[in-house]
């Protein structure tokens, strides 16, 4: 199965020329050019997941409980249709006070917040919980806090795991070992293929296509899977990068 993670760049007439109604096409052309069973966004805004599912015909967005207004930015699952059904699903703010619409804590500069769903793989019938996250971007106690709280929830949920999302941050930092240590718990996808940490691993560019600020995106999944393979997808057209993150994608299969 292959699972991607896509930082979509929030909504914001601020970026000219990269605004998204100038490459929302694009993202959908890669996704549909990739076809991920299961896909996780970070930074989309309403009427940015609105356009995903209205143009993403087979695809089904995990997001009916949810509290919506114009500004937050919802880190979402999506999953296809043909290979998964949905058999639970919830979300909450990575803060003291979860259930609290827009609630942060600590350093943290905006409002953050985890996604997970139940999927039945309709071939075998065996289930994984996918779950997508998105850590602060400023705030060190923030993001450290808020990969505890991540934790916590992966620790109390038995079985396969897929844990996807923009971390901000590296691969040996304390919030990467965290969720990846003890190895018997998350893997990193990336880590397990053996490849290189270097330029060629980064995933934010800043709408420039030259890898900057290291490995942020990341996939975790537990030993329930085997990985097959992972590449940072840098497609482009000849006038925009579909987003200022690179994608990452994993195939893997049931060990």
């Amino acid at each position: 199965m292959r699972i991607m993670t896509f930082n979509l760049r929030f909504e914001n007439d601020l970026d000219g020329k990269n605004a998204w109604r100038y490459r929302r096409e694009l993202v959908i052309q890669i996704i549909e050019r990739y076809r991920p069973h299961i896909l996780g966004t970070q930074e989309g805004r309403l009427q940015q997941l609105c356009y995903i599912q209205t143009h993403l015909p087979g695809y089904s967005i995990v997001a009916s409980d949810r509290v919506l207004d114009e500004v937050s930015q919802y880190p979402t699952l999506f999953y296809c249709e043909r290979a998964f059904q949905l058999r639970e699903r919830g979300e909450f703010w990575l803060s003291r006070t979860p259930r609290v619409h827009r609630s942060k804590d600590w350093d943290s500069a905006y409002p953050r917040m985890m996604s997970y769903g139940l999927l039945e793989h309709k071939e075998t019938k065996r289930q994984l919980w996918a779950v997508v996250t998105h850590l602060d971007n400023r705030g060190i106690e923030a993001r450290w806090e808020q990969a505890k709280i991540v934790c916590e929830w992966v620790r109390k949920h038995a079985g396969p795991i897929v844990l996807m999302g923009d971390f901000n941050d590296h691969p040996g930092s304390r919030v990467h070992r965290l969720l990846t240590c003890p190895e018997d718990t998350l893997k990193d996808t990336w880590q397990v293929l053996g490849k290189n940490e270097d330029e060629s691993s980064m995933t934010y560019h800043g709408f420039q296509g030259i890898p900057q600020k290291g490995r942020i995106d990341w996939i975790l999944v537990t030993q329930h899977f085997r990985v097959l393979d992972g590449n940072i997808i840098r497609d482009h057209d000849e006038r925009h990068f579909p987003s200022d993150h690179f994608p990452y994608m994993v195939e893997v299969e049931w060990a």
